[in-house]
């Protein structure tokens, strides 16, 4: 990606400390200093011009979030996106929110392990070569990276129009017996998802009719637990719902 920024694009970076971080490793272990609480902390690989982690930061104040991109110009605008969602008179951006920039490659230099509770995948590059697929943000090679550095509650959520990619993704997850849930091949065929913040690039396919896949994947053992403890309770409130097929063999 060729992005043509602004003059001064650096600069106005530098002066955004409160906001936006150039040496993300300098905060390795330390993000709960950074923010200043212990709130989890949920990032996207990715961001973009930002759309989505502004809103999702304004939405969950309980949550702290951090979008990563590696290019200056994506994180500029995703400042601006920040302090527009933000809405405050003084332009202040929300403050469980922070805009990193690095390259995903070497996310482990970044967070110590466990640091992490929810990661978000948004509308990767494909890479469909498929001499590039240890490029792809699913593949296992990164997979493995994000369960390092994942806690107890780690998930990832993923989406993508992608078919190919979400299916070498959909793969990849099983191959490496992780648990999947709440799957879908057209987030929003019955119209706009409810709960679900759009990215740019989400808003815009989506309008034209472009099928959104998506799938949560179970990373923590905290959060495995409770999605097959979920999953029992469901199973056990299906088996006393349904009628008893017994009582009308017996009328008979």
């Amino acid at each position: 990606m060729r992005l043509r920024g602004r003059k001064g694009i650096r600069e106005s970076l530098e002066r955004q400390q409160e906001l936006v971080i150039l040496e993300p490793s300098e905060h390795r272990g330390r993000w709960a200093q950074f923010f200043g609480n212990d709130k989890p902390i949920h990032i996207e690989l990715g961001m973009g011009k930002g759309k989505f982690i502004s809103e999702m930061s304004v939405l969950h104040p309980d949550v702290n979030f951090i979008g990563i991109d590696m290019y200056d110009e994506l994180v500029r605008r995703a400042s601006e996106k920040a302090r527009l969602a933000a809405g405050r008179e003084d332009g202040a951006a929300p403050p469980n929110l922070a805009l990193a920039r690095m390259n995903i490659e070497r996310i482990e230099e970044a967070f110590a392990d466990g640091e992490i509770e929810r990661i978000y995948l948004n509308f990767s590059d494909p890479w469909p070569k498929k001499r590039h697929a240890r490029r792809r943000l699913t593949h296992s090679g990164f997979v493995n990276k994000y369960r390092q550095l994942l806690n107890a509650n780690g998930e990832i959520h993923f989406k993508t129009d992608s078919r190919s990619l979400f299916e070498f993704s959909l793969n990849t997850f099983a191959d490496m017996g992780l648990r999947m849930r709440n799957i879908s091949l057209d987030l929003h065929v019955d119209g706009p998802s409810l709960n679900n913040v759009m990215t740019e690039y989400e808003s815009k396919f989506s309008g034209r009719g472009f099928p959104i896949h998506r799938v949560e994947v179970v990373i923590g053992e905290a959060a495995l637990n409770s999605h097959l403890h979920r999953l029992a309770s469901e199973q056990e409130h299906e088996a006393a719902a349904a009628p008893d097929d017994r009582d009308d063999d017996d009328a008979n």
